[in-house]
């Protein structure tokens, strides 16, 4: 757990600026407050005065994970009219313009519990410094310095790493060019025939030509050690995604497993579950489709 004084809460007039919220608004949030996102949320909606609701029949304002707002859209939930946040993963561009068209105003953050907000724009494509946040990358790492920073850790030590000069990280990757952000995420890599391959690249690669979601995974081989398998909750984006492997990724980073699987597990959080996500491929549980 992270420790944080009084500075986790000076994010708020930023936050309420931004959303509009006031204490006429009716919030939303459906992922459990051990998320460090719907804790912020909960509490920040209490700080206005505003009002938490179950459904999102009734909320002018909504806090949601891709994953959650894409079930949302499924279910055909009215969205028009509501100011929908979006974080805990990335918010693809064809995602936000599917909630865009449903009539939702659609706001998309970076962040991570140990910094707080570090950037926020309209979707993962579209990421600018959060108000009073300075962002730096170095070495392929997002490094943040605010108020908003955590003091340390209650327990055990986490992924916080402080440099010299008021700057912090939490080891996510991204690319930062002419002010704007994009987040890769957090370093995951496997070995394809003695090649190191980072899932993140791979992933932000696809999932910014799909029109769903888009998880990759490494898989054990026997021969090659891993296989990267991509796994769509739409089967119609595999064709365009196929080229877009040929034609952008290196060999090595090329995925041989094609999977469709809607929709995909999630954590108690609302991330998508790697873990699962991995056991359920390599088993004969029968809910993928193999897509050839």
């Amino acid at each position: 757990m992270t420790r944080t004084t009084e500075s986790w809460t000076s994010s708020f007039p930023a936050v309420t600026e931004l959303t509009r919220l006031s204490s006429s608004s009716l919030v939303w949030v459906p992922g459990p407050l051990s998320a460090t996102m719907n804790l912020f949320a909960a509490v920040h909606t209490v700080s206005v005065s505003a009002v938490l609701v179950d459904d999102a029949g009734s909320a002018t304002h909504a806090h949601l994970t891709p994953s959650t707002l894409t079930r949302a859209l499924d279910e055909d939930l009215p969205l028009e009219g509501t100011t929908v946040v979006v974080a805990g993963d990335r918010l693809s561009p064809a995602l936000h313009d599917r909630a865009a068209a449903a009539g939702a105003r659609v706001h998309h953050y970076y962040g991570a519990a140990e910094l707080s907000f570090v950037a926020w724009g309209s979707h993962v494509e579209d990421l600018r410094a959060f108000p009073g946040v300075e962002v730096a990358v170095r070495g392929g790492e997002v490094w943040a310095r605010s108020p908003y920073l955590c003091a340390g850790y209650d327990g055990p030590p986490g992924p916080l790493r402080r440099s010299g000069d008021g700057f912090a990280t939490v080891g996510d990757t991204g690319v930062l060019r002419d002010g704007r952000l994009t987040v890769t995420g957090r370093p995951g890599a496997v070995t394809v025939g003695g090649s190191t391959v980072c899932l993140a690249e791979v992933e932000s690669a696809l999932a910014a030509r799909a029109a769903g979601q888009v998880s990759v995974v490494g898989l054990p081989h026997q021969t090659w050690g891993m296989l990267l398998a991509v796994v769509l909750t739409s089967a119609s984006d595999h064709p365009e995604l196929v080229a877009v492997a040929k034609d952008e990724l290196a060999r090595a980073a090329r995925p041989r497993l094609w999977f469709h699987l809607d929709p995909l597990p999630q954590t108690a959080a609302g991330k998508v579950d790697r873990q699962a996500l991995v056991s359920l491929l390599s088993g004969d549980g029968g809910r993928a489709r193999r897509l050839v």
